[in-house]
C-alpha cells in the first residue's frame, strides 16, 4: 500500500543486463570457490568429504548472491522500503541514527546512507552514487530532492546534516559541476585507500557540510 502522496521512487540503478552479468559472475565465482576447496578436501579425504566440503562452502557464498541479486530499494513518501526475501519499512523521520559510509570495492566507491530505526530494529542502506576514477553513477535528481526534503523530519538522529548534504550535490549538479567537485565524490575521496568501509561520524559530516558553499 502506497503512503498518501508517496509516490514510489527507485533507489537503485536498474541496468538489467549489468545486474544479469553481476549475477552470472557470483555465481560462476561461487562455483570455483567451492570446487577449490572441494577438490582439496576430497584428494585429502575422498569423494565424499569433498562433495561435503564443497557444498559447506557454496550454500553461504550462494546466498549473499541471490541475496545481493534480489535486493531492491524504493522510496515512498517518508518511507523506504527494501525488498530481499521479504519487503521491510523504514521510517526515515523515525530513524534513531542515521549514518554515512563509503566502501571501496575494487577501485569503485560507493556513498551510501544507513539507517537504523532503532526500537523495531529494521535498517535500511540508500546507495547515493558509485564512482571510479573520475566518473560514476548518482542517485537521480528527483530521488536526491525526495530524500532531502525526508531527512529534514528526522530530528533525532540531525537528519538535517544530511538533507544539506544532498541539497548541496544537488546544487552542484544544477551548476554542471565536474564530479570531482560535487560534494559526494570529495566525500567518496576523503576516506582512507585500503580499507573496504569507512564510516563517517556525525561530527565530520557536520564539519565537511559546513565548509560546502
Amino acid at each position: 500500500m502506497t503512503e498518501p502522496g508517496g509516490e514510489r521512487l527507485p533507489l537503485y540503478h536498474d541496468d538489467p543486463a549489468l545486474r544479469r552479468r553481476r549475477l552470472v559472475s557470483g555465481l560462476i565465482g561461487t562455483l570455483l570457490f567451492a570446487a577449490a576447496f572441494g577438490g582439496i578436501a576430497g584428494f585429502i579425504g575422498g569423494r565424499l568429504a569433498g562433495l561435503i566440503v564443497a557444498t559447506v562452502v557454496a550454500l553461504p557464498l550462494l546466498y549473499v548472491v541471490l541475496f545481493t541479486a534480489r535486493r531492491r530499494s524504493w522510496l515512498e513518501g517518508t518511507t523506504v522500503l527494501v525488498r530481499t526475501w521479504r519487503l521491510r519499512r523504514v521510517g526515515i523521520a523515525d530513524a534513531s541514527r542515521i549514518d554515512l559510509l563509503v566502501t571501496d570495492v575494487r577501485g569503485m566507491r560507493t556513498v551510501s546512507l544507513l539507517l537504523n530505526a532503532g526500537r523495531r530494529g529494521e535498517a535500511a542502506k540508500i546507495d547515493l552514487a558509485v564512482y571510479a576514477g573520475t566518473g560514476g553513477r548518482e542517485l537521480g535528481v528527483f530521488a536526491l530532492r525526495r530524500l532531502a526534503d525526508a531527512l529534514l523530519n528526522n530530528i533525532e538522529a540531525d537528519g538535517m546534516v544530511f538533507s544539506e548534504l544532498l541539497v548541496a550535490q544537488l546544487k552542484a549538479e544544477a551548476r554542471g559541476d565536474a564530479a570531482a567537485d560535487r560534494p559526494l565524490y570529495r566525500l567518496a575521496s576523503a576516506a582512507p585507500t585500503g580499507r573496504l568501509a569507512q564510516r563517517f561520524t556525525m561530527d565530520a559530516v557536520s564539519r565537511f557540510v559546513a565548509q560546502l558553499d
